[in-house]
Protein backbone atom coordinates (compact mmCIF):
# COMPACT_ATOMS: atom_id res chain seq x y z
CA UNK A 1 0.00 0.00 0.00
CA UNK A 2 1.29 3.61 -1.12
CA UNK A 3 2.34 5.70 2.27
CA UNK A 4 1.35 8.91 2.64
CA UNK A 5 4.64 10.87 2.30
CA UNK A 6 4.73 9.14 -1.64
CA UNK A 7 1.55 11.10 -2.60
CA UNK A 8 2.82 14.94 -1.36
CA UNK A 9 4.13 17.14 -3.32
CA UNK A 10 7.95 18.87 -2.06
CA UNK A 11 9.14 22.38 -2.30
CA UNK A 12 11.94 21.90 -4.35
CA UNK A 13 15.11 24.19 -3.97
CA UNK A 14 17.64 23.69 -7.01
CA UNK A 15 21.00 24.95 -6.58
CA UNK A 16 23.70 26.73 -8.66
CA UNK A 17 26.78 28.11 -7.26
CA UNK A 18 30.64 29.03 -8.49
CA UNK A 19 32.98 26.81 -7.93
CA UNK A 20 36.02 28.90 -6.37
CA UNK A 21 34.16 30.28 -3.92
CA UNK A 22 37.08 31.07 -1.11
CA UNK A 23 37.15 28.77 1.36
CA UNK A 24 36.66 31.11 4.01
CA UNK A 25 33.70 32.26 3.47
CA UNK A 26 32.19 28.41 3.40
CA UNK A 27 31.25 28.33 6.93
CA UNK A 28 29.00 31.48 6.71
CA UNK A 29 27.60 30.86 3.66
CA UNK A 30 26.85 27.33 4.70
CA UNK A 31 24.92 29.19 7.87
CA UNK A 32 22.59 31.46 5.39
CA UNK A 33 21.49 28.15 3.40
CA UNK A 34 20.37 27.05 6.69
CA UNK A 35 18.45 29.84 7.66
CA UNK A 36 16.86 29.64 4.34
CA UNK A 37 16.07 26.03 4.92
CA UNK A 38 14.93 27.02 8.78
CA UNK A 39 12.16 29.45 7.22
CA UNK A 40 10.71 27.31 4.23
CA UNK A 41 10.12 24.90 7.37
CA UNK A 42 8.55 27.34 9.13
CA UNK A 43 6.48 29.19 6.42
CA UNK A 44 5.50 25.62 5.07
CA UNK A 45 5.42 23.08 7.46
CA UNK A 46 3.17 21.22 4.90
CA UNK A 47 5.27 21.10 2.18
CA UNK A 48 8.84 18.35 2.61
CA UNK A 49 11.67 20.00 0.91
CA UNK A 50 13.83 18.48 -1.58
CA UNK A 51 17.16 19.58 -2.64
CA UNK A 52 17.60 19.48 -6.47
CA UNK A 53 22.05 19.41 -6.06
CA UNK A 54 24.95 18.59 -8.73
CA UNK A 55 27.19 18.17 -6.23
CA UNK A 56 29.62 20.05 -7.95
CA UNK A 57 32.71 22.10 -6.05
CA UNK A 58 32.20 25.01 -4.18
CA UNK A 59 28.53 26.27 -3.89
CA UNK A 60 27.03 23.38 -4.86
CA UNK A 61 28.42 21.19 -1.86
CA UNK A 62 28.03 24.41 0.48
CA UNK A 63 24.19 23.76 -0.37
CA UNK A 64 24.49 20.10 0.27
CA UNK A 65 26.43 20.00 3.49
CA UNK A 66 22.97 22.37 4.77
CA UNK A 67 20.88 19.99 3.54
CA UNK A 68 22.80 16.85 5.42
CA UNK A 69 22.61 19.18 8.54
CA UNK A 70 19.24 19.48 7.99
CA UNK A 71 17.92 16.35 6.86
CA UNK A 72 16.70 17.35 3.48
CA UNK A 73 16.83 14.87 0.93
CA UNK A 74 18.47 15.33 -1.72
CA UNK A 75 18.20 14.70 -5.58
CA UNK A 76 21.55 14.70 -8.17
CA UNK A 77 20.96 15.83 -11.33
CA UNK A 78 24.31 14.88 -13.35
CA UNK A 79 25.65 16.47 -16.51
CA UNK A 80 27.12 12.72 -17.59
CA UNK A 81 28.09 8.92 -15.68
CA UNK A 82 29.47 9.32 -12.38
CA UNK A 83 32.59 8.08 -13.82
CA UNK A 84 33.08 10.80 -16.04
CA UNK A 85 31.77 13.13 -13.64
CA UNK A 86 34.69 12.40 -11.09
CA UNK A 87 37.53 13.69 -13.39
CA UNK A 88 36.05 17.17 -12.88
CA UNK A 89 36.58 16.94 -8.97
CA UNK A 90 40.95 17.94 -8.17
CA UNK A 91 41.95 16.44 -4.91
CA UNK A 92 40.62 12.98 -3.09
CA UNK A 93 39.21 15.21 -0.81
CA UNK A 94 36.57 16.38 -2.99
CA UNK A 95 36.05 13.06 -4.58
CA UNK A 96 35.51 11.45 -1.28
CA UNK A 97 33.29 14.05 -0.55
CA UNK A 98 31.15 13.56 -3.55
CA UNK A 99 30.92 9.54 -3.20
CA UNK A 100 29.65 10.11 0.37
CA UNK A 101 27.18 12.76 -0.40
CA UNK A 102 25.94 10.79 -3.73
CA UNK A 103 25.25 7.97 -1.58
CA UNK A 104 21.88 7.79 -0.51
CA UNK A 105 20.80 10.50 -2.92
CA UNK A 106 18.56 10.01 -5.65
CA UNK A 107 20.37 10.32 -9.12
CA UNK A 108 19.53 11.33 -12.25
CA UNK A 109 21.91 11.21 -15.29
CA UNK A 110 21.05 13.39 -18.24
CA UNK A 111 21.04 12.39 -21.85
CA UNK A 112 23.92 14.16 -23.68
CA UNK A 113 22.57 17.64 -24.96
CA UNK A 114 21.31 17.90 -29.01
CA UNK A 115 25.18 17.54 -31.36
CA UNK A 116 26.89 15.95 -28.28
CA UNK A 117 28.69 12.81 -28.80
CA UNK A 118 30.04 10.28 -25.87
CA UNK A 119 33.35 11.34 -27.47
CA UNK A 120 32.61 14.92 -27.30
CA UNK A 121 32.60 15.39 -23.46
CA UNK A 122 35.81 13.49 -22.29
CA UNK A 123 37.64 16.43 -23.18
CA UNK A 124 37.39 19.80 -22.05
CA UNK A 125 36.06 22.19 -24.03
CA UNK A 126 32.27 23.62 -26.00
CA UNK A 127 30.77 20.17 -25.84
CA UNK A 128 31.33 19.70 -22.25
CA UNK A 129 29.87 23.28 -21.12
CA UNK A 130 26.94 22.58 -23.19
CA UNK A 131 26.36 19.57 -20.98
CA UNK A 132 26.66 21.91 -17.84
CA UNK A 133 24.51 24.42 -19.50
CA UNK A 134 21.76 21.64 -20.06
CA UNK A 135 22.68 20.55 -16.58
CA UNK A 136 21.92 24.31 -15.02
CA UNK A 137 18.50 24.41 -17.58
CA UNK A 138 17.03 21.24 -15.75
CA UNK A 139 17.66 22.37 -12.28
CA UNK A 140 16.30 25.25 -13.28
CA UNK A 141 13.06 24.10 -15.02
CA UNK A 142 12.44 21.52 -11.96
CA UNK A 143 12.68 23.59 -8.97
CA UNK A 144 10.34 25.97 -6.94
CA UNK A 145 13.23 28.26 -5.55
CA UNK A 146 16.90 28.50 -7.30
CA UNK A 147 19.37 28.88 -4.32
CA UNK A 148 22.14 30.91 -5.98
CA UNK A 149 25.35 31.06 -4.65
CA UNK A 150 26.80 33.69 -6.78
CA UNK A 151 28.75 37.28 -6.97
CA UNK A 152 25.72 38.97 -8.90
CA UNK A 153 27.97 39.77 -11.60
CA UNK A 154 26.78 38.89 -15.70
CA UNK A 155 28.93 35.84 -17.06
CA UNK A 156 29.87 34.53 -20.54
CA UNK A 157 30.62 31.08 -19.73
CA UNK A 158 28.27 28.74 -20.98
CA UNK A 159 26.33 27.21 -18.27
CA UNK A 160 28.44 29.35 -15.35
CA UNK A 161 26.52 30.36 -12.84
CA UNK A 162 25.13 33.91 -14.14
CA UNK A 163 23.80 32.12 -17.00
CA UNK A 164 21.93 29.41 -14.91
CA UNK A 165 20.22 32.55 -13.16
CA UNK A 166 19.67 34.56 -16.34
CA UNK A 167 17.44 31.32 -17.42
CA UNK A 168 15.97 31.29 -14.42
CA UNK A 169 14.60 34.48 -14.91
CA UNK A 170 14.27 35.08 -18.39
CA UNK A 171 13.86 31.87 -19.91
CA UNK A 172 17.38 31.91 -22.35
CA UNK A 173 20.42 30.03 -22.13
CA UNK A 174 23.02 31.35 -24.81
CA UNK A 175 24.36 28.97 -27.80
CA UNK A 176 21.92 26.50 -26.80
CA UNK A 177 19.21 26.83 -28.87
CA UNK A 178 17.70 29.88 -27.78
CA UNK A 179 13.59 28.46 -27.74
CA UNK A 180 10.99 30.22 -29.93
CA UNK A 181 9.18 33.24 -28.26
CA UNK A 182 6.32 31.76 -26.69
CA UNK A 183 2.85 33.63 -26.85
CA UNK A 184 2.82 33.50 -22.74
CA UNK A 185 6.49 35.06 -22.31
CA UNK A 186 4.55 37.73 -20.89
CA UNK A 187 2.48 36.05 -19.14
CA UNK A 188 2.66 36.17 -14.85
CA UNK A 189 3.87 32.33 -14.27
CA UNK A 190 5.66 32.74 -10.75
CA UNK A 191 8.25 30.58 -11.70
CA UNK A 192 11.66 33.04 -11.87
CA UNK A 193 12.13 32.94 -8.06
CA UNK A 194 16.17 33.29 -7.54
CA UNK A 195 17.50 33.48 -3.47
CA UNK A 196 21.11 34.90 -4.43
CA UNK A 197 23.21 34.82 -1.59
CA UNK A 198 25.99 36.74 -2.59
CA UNK A 199 29.83 35.62 -2.64
CA UNK A 200 33.53 36.42 -3.82
CA UNK A 201 34.99 34.04 -6.10
CA UNK A 202 39.20 33.23 -5.95
CA UNK A 203 39.46 33.21 -9.91
CA UNK A 204 37.16 36.08 -11.44
CA UNK A 205 38.81 38.46 -13.97
CA UNK A 206 40.95 41.06 -12.06
CA UNK A 207 39.68 39.43 -8.79
CA UNK A 208 36.42 41.33 -8.52
CA UNK A 209 34.93 41.83 -5.97
CA UNK A 210 30.79 40.72 -5.60
CA UNK A 211 28.44 43.53 -6.33
CA UNK A 212 26.84 42.77 -2.40
CA UNK A 213 28.97 42.00 0.61
CA UNK A 214 29.13 38.35 1.06
CA UNK A 215 26.52 35.98 2.80
CA UNK A 216 24.27 38.80 1.99
CA UNK A 217 21.06 37.78 0.51
CA UNK A 218 18.18 38.91 -1.57
CA UNK A 219 15.02 37.50 -3.01
CA UNK A 220 15.66 38.05 -7.18
CA UNK A 221 12.52 38.45 -9.79
CA UNK A 222 11.74 39.19 -13.49
CA UNK A 223 10.38 42.21 -11.43
CA UNK A 224 13.34 42.74 -10.00
CA UNK A 225 15.40 42.54 -6.50
CA UNK A 226 14.43 42.85 -2.29
CA UNK A 227 16.31 42.14 0.25
CA UNK A 228 15.57 38.98 2.25
CA UNK A 229 14.56 40.76 5.43
CA UNK A 230 11.65 41.76 3.28
CA UNK A 231 10.31 38.33 3.00
CA UNK A 232 9.15 35.77 0.15
CA UNK A 233 7.18 37.77 -2.86
CA UNK A 234 3.96 37.53 -1.81
CA UNK A 235 3.28 35.75 -5.63
CA UNK A 236 5.04 33.19 -4.56
CA UNK A 237 3.80 32.54 -1.26
CA UNK A 238 0.47 32.28 -2.35
CA UNK A 239 1.46 29.41 -4.90
CA UNK A 240 3.49 27.54 -2.00
CA UNK A 241 0.03 28.11 0.16
CA UNK A 242 -1.93 25.96 -2.30
CA UNK A 243 0.93 23.40 -2.67
CA UNK A 244 0.58 23.24 1.09
CA UNK A 245 -2.91 22.94 1.67
CA UNK A 246 -3.08 20.11 -1.21
CA UNK A 247 -0.61 18.49 0.87
CA UNK A 248 -2.79 19.27 4.55
CA UNK A 249 -5.98 17.88 2.56
CA UNK A 250 -4.35 14.86 1.10
CA UNK A 251 -3.15 13.49 4.56
CA UNK A 252 -6.73 14.98 6.24
CA UNK A 253 -8.20 12.60 4.01
CA UNK A 254 -5.32 9.71 4.20
CA UNK A 255 -7.14 6.77 4.61
CA UNK A 256 -10.51 7.00 2.53
CA UNK A 257 -7.84 7.71 -0.19
CA UNK A 258 -6.26 4.43 0.40
CA UNK A 259 -9.37 2.96 0.84
CA UNK A 260 -10.40 4.20 -2.56
CA UNK A 261 -7.15 4.62 -4.19
CA UNK A 262 -7.66 5.87 -7.88
CA UNK A 263 -5.05 3.70 -9.82
CA UNK A 264 -3.67 4.59 -13.53
CA UNK A 265 -1.32 1.78 -14.10
CA UNK A 266 -2.10 -2.02 -14.13
CA UNK A 267 -1.98 -4.98 -11.29
CA UNK A 268 0.27 -7.15 -13.87
CA UNK A 269 2.14 -4.60 -15.82
CA UNK A 270 3.94 -5.80 -18.62
CA UNK A 271 7.41 -4.98 -17.47
CA UNK A 272 8.39 -3.54 -13.77
CA UNK A 273 7.37 -0.07 -13.00
CA UNK A 274 9.95 2.32 -11.73
CA UNK A 275 9.61 3.68 -8.65
CA UNK A 276 9.73 7.50 -10.01
CA UNK A 277 6.74 6.62 -12.26
CA UNK A 278 5.03 5.32 -9.46
CA UNK A 279 5.17 8.05 -7.08
CA UNK A 280 3.83 9.70 -10.34
CA UNK A 281 0.82 7.71 -10.19
CA UNK A 282 0.83 8.19 -6.32
CA UNK A 283 0.37 11.75 -6.70
CA UNK A 284 -2.74 11.46 -9.02
CA UNK A 285 -4.17 8.74 -6.81
CA UNK A 286 -4.41 11.64 -3.92
CA UNK A 287 -5.10 14.55 -6.56
CA UNK A 288 -7.93 12.33 -8.57
CA UNK A 289 -9.83 11.12 -5.31
CA UNK A 290 -9.75 14.65 -3.87
CA UNK A 291 -11.20 16.03 -7.00
CA UNK A 292 -13.96 13.44 -7.06
CA UNK A 293 -14.85 14.54 -3.28
CA UNK A 294 -14.78 17.89 -3.92
CA UNK A 295 -16.94 17.66 -6.67
CA UNK A 296 -19.14 15.94 -4.79
CA UNK A 297 -19.72 18.63 -1.75
CA UNK A 298 -19.86 21.16 -4.80
CA UNK A 299 -22.67 19.20 -6.46
CA UNK A 300 -24.59 19.18 -2.94
CA UNK A 301 -23.77 22.33 -2.43
CA UNK A 302 -25.60 23.45 -5.69
CA UNK A 303 -28.61 20.78 -5.17
CA UNK A 304 -29.15 22.03 -1.57
CA UNK A 305 -29.16 25.83 -2.56
CA UNK A 306 -31.70 24.62 -5.95
CA UNK A 307 -33.34 23.43 -3.53
CA UNK A 308 -33.93 25.71 -1.20
CA UNK A 309 -34.77 28.41 -4.43
CA UNK A 310 -37.99 26.52 -5.28
CA UNK A 311 -39.04 25.83 -1.83
CA UNK A 312 -38.74 30.28 -1.59
CA UNK A 313 -40.86 30.30 -4.94
CA UNK A 314 -43.50 28.01 -3.37
CA UNK A 315 -44.00 30.39 -0.17
CA UNK A 316 -43.74 33.25 -2.72
CA UNK A 317 -46.38 31.87 -4.47
CA UNK A 318 -48.38 30.65 -1.67
CA UNK A 319 -48.08 33.92 0.11
CA UNK A 320 -49.17 36.59 -3.38
CA UNK A 321 -51.88 34.55 -4.11
CA UNK A 322 -53.49 32.51 -1.35
CA UNK A 323 -52.57 32.82 2.04
CA UNK A 324 -50.94 36.26 3.29
CA UNK A 325 -49.61 34.79 6.44
CA UNK A 326 -46.82 36.13 8.41
CA UNK A 327 -45.45 32.45 8.46
CA UNK A 328 -45.05 32.09 4.73
CA UNK A 329 -42.83 35.36 4.99
CA UNK A 330 -40.84 34.31 7.87
CA UNK A 331 -40.13 30.66 6.15
CA UNK A 332 -39.34 32.86 2.97
CA UNK A 333 -36.49 34.60 4.61
CA UNK A 334 -35.30 31.36 6.42
CA UNK A 335 -35.28 29.68 3.58
CA UNK A 336 -33.10 32.48 2.51
CA UNK A 337 -30.75 32.58 5.04
CA UNK A 338 -30.55 29.08 4.73
CA UNK A 339 -29.63 29.02 1.33
CA UNK A 340 -27.12 31.91 1.31
CA UNK A 341 -25.37 29.83 4.97
CA UNK A 342 -24.85 26.52 2.33
CA UNK A 343 -23.80 28.74 -0.81
CA UNK A 344 -21.47 30.61 2.27
CA UNK A 345 -19.76 27.80 3.67
CA UNK A 346 -19.11 25.91 -0.10
CA UNK A 347 -17.04 29.47 -0.66
CA UNK A 348 -15.91 29.58 2.86
CA UNK A 349 -13.93 26.10 2.06
CA UNK A 350 -13.22 26.91 -1.46
CA UNK A 351 -14.83 23.34 -2.40
CA UNK A 352 -15.32 24.39 -5.83
CA UNK A 353 -11.50 26.08 -6.30
CA UNK A 354 -10.68 22.98 -4.91
CA UNK A 355 -12.39 20.66 -7.49
CA UNK A 356 -11.09 22.42 -10.38
CA UNK A 357 -7.69 22.60 -8.99
CA UNK A 358 -7.19 19.25 -7.94
CA UNK A 359 -8.63 18.34 -11.43
CA UNK A 360 -6.03 20.05 -13.36
CA UNK A 361 -3.16 18.88 -10.84
CA UNK A 362 -4.53 14.96 -11.77
CA UNK A 363 -5.11 15.38 -15.49
CA UNK A 364 -1.25 16.81 -15.72
CA UNK A 365 -0.13 14.09 -13.87
CA UNK A 366 -2.22 11.57 -16.08
CA UNK A 367 -0.52 13.10 -19.00
CA UNK A 368 2.66 13.30 -17.58
CA UNK A 369 3.24 9.67 -16.57
CA UNK A 370 1.35 8.30 -20.08
CA UNK A 371 4.45 10.24 -21.60
CA UNK A 372 7.24 8.90 -19.35
CA UNK A 373 5.78 5.70 -20.07
CA UNK A 374 5.65 5.67 -23.64
CA UNK A 375 9.19 6.95 -23.71
CA UNK A 376 8.09 10.59 -24.61
CA UNK A 377 11.27 12.35 -24.37
CA UNK A 378 11.37 15.76 -22.33
CA UNK A 379 13.68 18.35 -22.66
CA UNK A 380 16.08 19.81 -19.86
CA UNK A 381 14.10 22.80 -20.14
CA UNK A 382 10.74 20.97 -19.66
CA UNK A 383 9.21 22.23 -22.20
CA UNK A 384 6.79 19.72 -23.55
CA UNK A 385 4.00 21.15 -22.30
CA UNK A 386 2.77 21.25 -18.69
CA UNK A 387 4.93 24.24 -17.55
CA UNK A 388 2.86 26.48 -19.39
CA UNK A 389 -0.16 24.70 -18.51
CA UNK A 390 -2.75 27.21 -17.94
CA UNK A 391 -0.28 30.51 -17.93
CA UNK A 392 -2.39 32.72 -19.99
CA UNK A 393 -5.47 31.60 -18.25
CA UNK A 394 -5.70 32.18 -14.33
CA UNK A 395 -2.53 33.37 -12.29
CA UNK A 396 -4.44 31.52 -9.13
CA UNK A 397 -3.31 27.92 -10.69
CA UNK A 398 0.49 28.80 -10.54
CA UNK A 399 0.48 26.06 -8.17
CA UNK A 400 0.10 23.27 -10.35
CA UNK A 401 2.67 24.11 -13.00
CA UNK A 402 4.64 24.20 -9.77
CA UNK A 403 3.70 20.66 -8.54
CA UNK A 404 4.33 19.14 -12.04
CA UNK A 405 7.46 20.88 -12.13
CA UNK A 406 8.58 18.87 -9.08
CA UNK A 407 7.14 15.88 -10.27
CA UNK A 408 8.92 15.80 -13.44
CA UNK A 409 12.16 15.09 -12.14
CA UNK A 410 11.55 10.85 -12.88
CA UNK A 411 11.37 11.87 -16.59
CA UNK A 412 13.53 8.86 -17.49
CA UNK A 413 12.70 6.94 -14.71
CA UNK A 414 13.69 3.80 -16.70
CA UNK A 415 10.46 2.82 -18.33
CA UNK A 416 10.53 4.85 -21.49
CA UNK A 417 11.81 2.71 -24.52
CA UNK A 418 10.36 0.00 -24.14
CA UNK A 419 8.13 -0.94 -26.91
CA UNK A 420 5.73 -2.97 -24.19
CA UNK A 421 4.98 -0.05 -22.32
CA UNK A 422 4.34 2.05 -25.74
CA UNK A 423 1.56 -0.26 -26.96
CA UNK A 424 -0.22 -0.55 -22.73
CA UNK A 425 -0.08 3.25 -23.53
CA UNK A 426 -1.94 3.71 -26.68
CA UNK A 427 -4.11 0.91 -25.70
CA UNK A 428 -5.24 2.24 -22.33
CA UNK A 429 -4.44 6.27 -23.01
CA UNK A 430 -5.92 6.60 -26.05
CA UNK A 431 -7.96 3.71 -26.65
CA UNK A 432 -8.33 1.23 -30.06
CA UNK A 433 -9.72 2.19 -33.47
CA UNK A 434 -13.03 0.72 -33.04
CA UNK A 435 -13.60 2.75 -30.18
CA UNK A 436 -13.30 0.97 -27.41
CA UNK A 437 -11.16 0.89 -24.17
CA UNK A 438 -8.75 4.75 -23.23
CA UNK A 439 -9.94 8.16 -23.31
CA UNK A 440 -11.80 8.18 -26.30
CA UNK A 441 -14.54 5.42 -24.95
CA UNK A 442 -14.85 7.60 -22.29
CA UNK A 443 -15.05 10.64 -23.79
CA UNK A 444 -17.85 9.01 -26.38
CA UNK A 445 -19.71 7.76 -23.17
CA UNK A 446 -19.34 10.67 -21.38
CA UNK A 447 -21.17 13.02 -24.63
CA UNK A 448 -23.69 10.45 -25.11
CA UNK A 449 -24.69 10.97 -20.91
CA UNK A 450 -24.49 14.34 -20.99
CA UNK A 451 -26.68 15.08 -24.68
CA UNK A 452 -29.27 12.76 -23.15
CA UNK A 453 -29.32 14.52 -19.80
CA UNK A 454 -29.09 18.07 -21.57
CA UNK A 455 -32.22 16.61 -23.57
CA UNK A 456 -34.21 16.11 -20.46
CA UNK A 457 -33.74 19.39 -19.17
CA UNK A 458 -34.79 20.68 -22.24
CA UNK A 459 -37.84 18.88 -22.09
CA UNK A 460 -38.81 19.43 -18.67
CA UNK A 461 -38.69 23.39 -19.29
CA UNK A 462 -40.85 22.84 -22.29
CA UNK A 463 -43.27 20.42 -20.20
CA UNK A 464 -43.31 22.79 -17.51
CA UNK A 465 -44.28 25.77 -19.94
CA UNK A 466 -46.77 23.44 -21.61
CA UNK A 467 -48.21 22.28 -18.15
CA UNK A 468 -48.37 26.47 -17.03
CA UNK A 469 -50.47 27.43 -19.57
CA UNK A 470 -52.62 24.29 -19.53
CA UNK A 471 -53.45 25.31 -15.85
CA UNK A 472 -54.40 28.50 -17.61
CA UNK A 473 -56.50 27.55 -19.70
CA UNK A 474 -58.56 25.07 -17.44
CA UNK A 475 -58.49 28.21 -14.75
CA UNK A 476 -60.05 30.58 -18.02
CA UNK A 477 -62.05 27.86 -19.10
CA UNK A 478 -64.25 26.27 -15.91
CA UNK A 479 -62.71 28.45 -13.12
CA UNK A 480 -66.14 29.58 -12.08
CA UNK A 481 -66.81 25.92 -12.08
CA UNK A 482 -64.28 25.36 -9.96
CA UNK A 483 -64.16 25.66 -5.67
CA UNK A 484 -61.74 27.69 -4.05
CA UNK A 485 -59.36 24.16 -3.24
CA UNK A 486 -59.32 23.43 -6.86
CA UNK A 487 -58.52 27.43 -8.06
CA UNK A 488 -55.79 27.26 -5.24
CA UNK A 489 -53.96 24.19 -6.01
CA UNK A 490 -53.93 25.41 -10.03
CA UNK A 491 -52.29 28.43 -9.03
CA UNK A 492 -50.05 26.89 -7.25
CA UNK A 493 -49.40 24.25 -9.71
CA UNK A 494 -49.19 27.28 -12.71
CA UNK A 495 -46.38 29.10 -10.28
CA UNK A 496 -44.42 26.08 -9.25
CA UNK A 497 -43.74 24.32 -12.58
CA UNK A 498 -42.22 27.07 -14.60
CA UNK A 499 -40.23 27.79 -11.43
CA UNK A 500 -39.10 24.34 -11.42
CA UNK A 501 -38.18 24.30 -14.96
CA UNK A 502 -36.32 27.43 -14.67
CA UNK A 503 -34.38 26.51 -11.23
CA UNK A 504 -33.42 23.65 -13.35
CA UNK A 505 -32.23 25.53 -16.44
CA UNK A 506 -29.90 27.33 -13.90
CA UNK A 507 -28.97 24.49 -12.39
CA UNK A 508 -27.70 22.91 -16.06
CA UNK A 509 -26.02 26.06 -16.59
CA UNK A 510 -24.12 26.41 -12.91
CA UNK A 511 -22.65 23.08 -14.05
CA UNK A 512 -22.19 23.97 -17.67
CA UNK A 513 -23.73 21.35 -19.01
CA UNK A 514 -24.15 22.43 -22.75
CA UNK A 515 -20.24 23.29 -23.04
CA UNK A 516 -19.24 20.36 -21.53
CA UNK A 517 -21.08 18.46 -24.13
CA UNK A 518 -19.18 20.22 -26.50
CA UNK A 519 -16.03 19.89 -25.14
CA UNK A 520 -16.38 15.79 -24.55
CA UNK A 521 -17.28 15.76 -28.10
CA UNK A 522 -14.30 17.86 -29.28
CA UNK A 523 -12.39 15.34 -27.08
CA UNK A 524 -13.81 12.44 -28.56
CA UNK A 525 -12.61 13.38 -32.06
CA UNK A 526 -9.53 14.40 -30.52
CA UNK A 527 -9.02 10.86 -29.43
CA UNK A 528 -10.59 8.93 -32.93
CA UNK A 529 -8.44 11.13 -34.65
CA UNK A 530 -5.20 10.07 -32.81
CA UNK A 531 -6.21 6.48 -32.58
CA UNK A 532 -6.35 6.42 -36.35
CA UNK A 533 -3.18 7.55 -36.99
CA UNK A 534 -1.42 5.75 -34.23
CA UNK A 535 -2.30 2.57 -35.54
CA UNK A 536 -0.97 3.83 -39.36
CA UNK A 537 2.46 5.08 -37.57
CA UNK A 538 5.26 3.39 -39.37
CA UNK A 539 7.82 3.29 -36.27
CA UNK A 540 7.16 4.21 -32.60
CA UNK A 541 9.32 7.45 -32.67
CA UNK A 542 6.02 8.48 -35.15
CA UNK A 543 4.09 6.90 -32.00
CA UNK A 544 5.46 9.10 -29.57
CA UNK A 545 5.31 12.48 -31.30
CA UNK A 546 1.65 11.91 -31.78
CA UNK A 547 1.59 10.83 -27.93
CA UNK A 548 3.10 14.28 -27.40
CA UNK A 549 0.93 16.42 -29.66
CA UNK A 550 -2.49 14.44 -27.99
CA UNK A 551 -0.72 15.18 -24.25
CA UNK A 552 -0.31 19.22 -24.88
CA UNK A 553 -3.98 18.85 -26.62
CA UNK A 554 -5.21 17.42 -23.35
CA UNK A 555 -3.55 20.23 -21.30
CA UNK A 556 -5.03 22.99 -23.61
CA UNK A 557 -8.12 21.61 -23.45
CA UNK A 558 -8.58 20.95 -19.75
CA UNK A 559 -7.27 24.37 -19.13
CA UNK A 560 -10.10 25.62 -21.06
CA UNK A 561 -12.77 23.22 -18.74
CA UNK A 562 -11.80 24.80 -15.82
CA UNK A 563 -11.81 28.46 -17.09
CA UNK A 564 -15.32 27.39 -18.04
CA UNK A 565 -16.24 26.47 -14.59
CA UNK A 566 -14.00 29.40 -12.85
CA UNK A 567 -16.49 31.46 -14.56
CA UNK A 568 -19.86 29.65 -12.93
CA UNK A 569 -18.95 30.18 -9.04
CA UNK A 570 -21.31 29.13 -6.76
CA UNK A 571 -23.94 31.23 -5.21
CA UNK A 572 -27.63 31.24 -3.96
CA UNK A 573 -30.18 31.23 -6.47
CA UNK A 574 -33.43 32.91 -6.06
CA UNK A 575 -36.95 32.95 -7.57
CA UNK A 576 -36.75 33.71 -10.89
Amino acid sequence: MPQVRDALLNLVIGVTGHRDIPVGEHEALQARVVQLIQRLRRDFPDLPLLMLNPLAEGGDRIAARAARAMAVPLFVPLPFAVEEYEQDFETPDSLAEFRDLLDGSEVRVLPLAPGVSAEDIRQRGEARNRQYAQLGMFVSSHCQVLLALWDGRPSTALGGTGQVVDFHIANVMPELGERDVAPNLLADDESDLVFHIACSRRLAPGSQRPLHAPTLAHWVTADGSVPEARGLPEAYRRVFNQMAAFNADTQRHWHAIQANYPRLLPADPPVPVPAGILRIERLFGAADWLALHFRQRVRLNLQASHFAAVLMGLCFIVYSDLLPRRELVLAFLGLFALGYAVAWVGRRRQWQRKYLDYRGLSEGLRVQLYWRLAGVQVPADGSLGYDSFLQKQDVELSWIRHAMRGTSLVQDSGAGGDPRWLRWTIHNWVGDADGTGGQLEYFRRGSQQRATAYLYTERLGRLALLAGLGGALVLAIAGPQLDEASQAGLLIFMGLLPLIAGIREAYSFKKADKELIKQFQFMARLFASCSVRLARASSDEERRELLLALGRACLEEHAEWILLHRDRPLELQGPQ
